[in-house]
């Protein structure tokens, strides 16, 4: 009866209210709806201001490189391959001038920084006639679709591991994801990559042992390429698990009888992503814009052969251009991932 009474007067002072007077699922709504075109608000000058920031950034990073190039001895013009004949005088000469070489070096800063502007990185020093732009236009998409890959099965495996280990903690599923995690970290590139031809390609024969033609030949370089990012984010997933899992928030979560699976999934795991987050896009810059072993071993017409081989044969645009391409997508990774912040956790504002 007295349920009942309560009701029935809280029903009346509600049908006393002016028209006017918005309900409480309105007046949620209605901040709700403040709440994002606020987040709106701030995330556009925010995403132009990190953009404005990123041309002081390439230009010090196009400063630096340049200058560590010039510095370093040796000369582009030197041969670098074995038994090799030297160039004379007069052909070096004739080279200089044609390449710009033979300007003072702020003068071919400057040169380079007005042609860069403009997308042109030059000719390649090391693959004769030869643009830099259409070596990376024809490189970049190979790394970038392999990093892709390599970074998918890193996500799935990773989070994983990490999340397993941090529920089971100290016990055997424990020590089995970060031994797991400790070999894939402690193994190079190149030993991993050999043991897997001789595993799925010679003896297993399930796949070719190299090539880009067809999916069968990305299985390889995904996998090795996978497992080092792999480990990383598991480690990062165990420990920022462990630590969300004894937050005050979780306790009271299993103390108001929510299921565990639903505690971690819901409550944990989204909690402990933003840390695991900030890792992933320096991972993805690094492994999306080529990787020299991987694409070596496994005959991948990638961008990291390019950048190696124009180190060792002092090829400066292609240097450049392949440094100056890693800052802009390692900018660009960054910036995606603070904007991510926000979707996992609406406290986050755009200052």
């Amino acid at each position: 009866m007295e349920g009942a009474y309560l009701s029935q007067l809280c029903r009346e002072r509600l049908s006393a209210l002016p028209l006017s007077t918005p309900s409480p699922v309105a007046i949620l709504q209605i901040d709700m709806l403040r709440t994002v075109e606020e987040r709106h608000e701030r995330m556009v000058p925010y995403i132009i201001r990190r953009l404005l920031w990123m041309v002081p950034t390439l230009l010090a990073m196009a400063l630096i490189t340049f200058a560590i190039m010039h510095l370093t001895p040796g000369s582009p013009l030197d041969p670098v391959a074995d038994n090799a004949n030297p160039l004379s005088p007069e052909a070096q000469r004739n080279m200089a001038k044609q390449y710009g070489l033979d300007k003072p070096v702020w003068q071919q800063f400057v040169i380079f920084l007005a042609k860069a502007v403009r997308g042109d990185f030059g000719s390649s020093y090391v693959y004769k006639n030869r643009a830099v732009h259409e070596i990376i236009r024809q490189a970049f998409p190979v790394s970038l679709h392999l990093g892709g890959m390599a970074l998918a099965v890193a996500l799935v495996g990773g989070l994983t591991l990490g999340i397993s280990a941090a529920m089971y903690q100290n016990r055997p599923v424990d020590y089995l994801c970060s031994l797991t995690a400790m070999l894939a970290v402690a193994l190079p590139n190149f030993v991993v990559a050999v043991f897997f031809i001789l595993l799925f390609s010679l003896v297993l024969q399930l796949v070719p042992t190299g090539g880009w033609d067809a999916p069968s030949h990305w299985f390889l370089p995904t996998l090795t390429l996978a497992l080092g990012p792999m480990a990383m984010i598991a480690r990062f997933t165990r420990s920022t698990m462990i630590d969300v899992i004894r937050a005050d928030f979780v306790r009271t979560a299993r103390a108001k009888g929510l299921h565990e699976r639903r505690v971690i999934l819901v409550h944990v795991v989204k909690n402990a992503m933003i840390p695991v987050l900030t890792v992933v896009g320096p991972l993805f810059a690094g492994i999306g814009t080529g990787s020299f072993f991987v694409e070596t071993i496994f005959r991948v017409p990638g961008l990291g052969r390019f950048f190696v081989e124009s180190m060792t044969g002092r090829d400066y645009p292609m240097i450049m251009a392949v440094v100056l391409l890693y800052g802009v997508f390692l900018a660009l990774m960054n910036l995606l991932v603070d904007l991510l912040y926000g979707v996992l956790d609406p406290r986050i504002r755009y200052a």
